[in-house]
């Protein structure tokens, strides 16, 4: 079985890891663990290119594995800033503010939210914001249900090179973000259900560093992008939350509004290049079944 863009992404990514931990100090035993998930990730990658191509329990666990694997992508990314200097992080958010500051002429992330406190909106936006998930998880399920597998796989290589190149910026350019820096909104723009609904998501899961630039964005739009390409119907149902998204990213005091924009452009290019990749990757079928 071929590998896809998703294989090579996730495959340069662990090469990745495995610099950092062993030029990072101190080597920890979450470090160590790290590095044998990722000598388990190159054996999976082994047994992915000897199934047969006509395994459909192995096309299932191919196209949907990363997936899977995410949440622990996600996790690890705390466990490389373990032992990190605050001071860096705190380097890196002046920087970032002062971005903010240059480009909107003040920090939005906290004065929105202050300036509209309106229910109705913290309501809509924060519910918005939990669209994320079923945004980025569902589409390529529902490809696959319709028989497009290798749309759900160009789907699922967009958005992993999206987060994968969002990864090593939080990696390299760790950012805490205004949700940790600045207090939270009070009253009842807070105690909204869908609010208390999000602080609690990210009180049970949320690495520290990872606010430059806004994954969120980023690993969205690029959905939307590679699902506009392979299914229209599909890239129309995600365009609306991923608009709202990018305001919640930023009423919500999730991410600073650079981290939007940065997010923009790494979606749109995770987009562009997942659609050269099978582009050219189709030619070369096309040319060999000519041949």
């Amino acid at each position: 079985m071929a590998l896809t863009l998703t294989d090579f992404v996730l495959a340069a990514y662990q090469v990745f890891l495995a610099v950092v931990i062993m030029i990072r100090g101190p080597f920890t035993a979450g470090r160590g663990w790290l590095l044998l998930a990722i000598v388990l990730f190159g054996i999976l990658l082994m047994l992915f290119r000897r199934l047969p191509s006509g395994s459909r329990f192995g096309n299932l666990v191919h196209t949907f594995y990363p997936l899977v694997l995410f949440g622990g992508l996600y996790t690890a990314l705390g466990t490389l800033n373990e032992g990190l200097d605050p001071g860096r992080i705190s380097a890196n958010e002046a920087i970032v503010q002062g971005w903010e500051s240059a480009l909107f002429g003040g920090q939005p992330s906290y004065d929105l939210i202050r300036r509209y406190p309106s229910v109705f909106l913290s309501g809509l936006l924060h519910l918005a914001y939990f669209s994320y998930y079923p945004t980025i998880i569902l589409p390529p399920p529902i490809l696959a249900a319709r028989g497009d597998w290798d749309g759900a796989r160009r789907v699922i290589g967009a958005s992993m090179t999206a987060y994968m190149v969002c990864f090593v910026v939080f990696t390299l350019f760790p950012v805490a973000g205004p949700n940790w820096v600045f207090d939270h909104p009070t009253g009842p723009v807070r105690e909204v259900w869908s609010a208390r609904l999000v602080y609690t998501l990210l009180e049970g899961g949320s690495s520290v560093g990872t606010a430059f630039p806004s994954s969120h964005v980023a690993a969205t739009f690029a959905t939307v992008v590679a699902s506009w390409r392979v299914w229209r119907p599909l890239g129309w149902i995600t365009v609306g939350p991923f608009v709202l998204l990018t305001i919640a990213v930023v009423y919500c005091q999730m991410h600073y509004a650079t981290d939007a924009v940065v997010g923009l452009v790494f979606g749109a290019a995770a987009g562009y290049l997942s659609y050269r990749f099978w582009w050219r990757t189709d030619g070369r079928v096309r040319a060999r079944e000519g041949a």
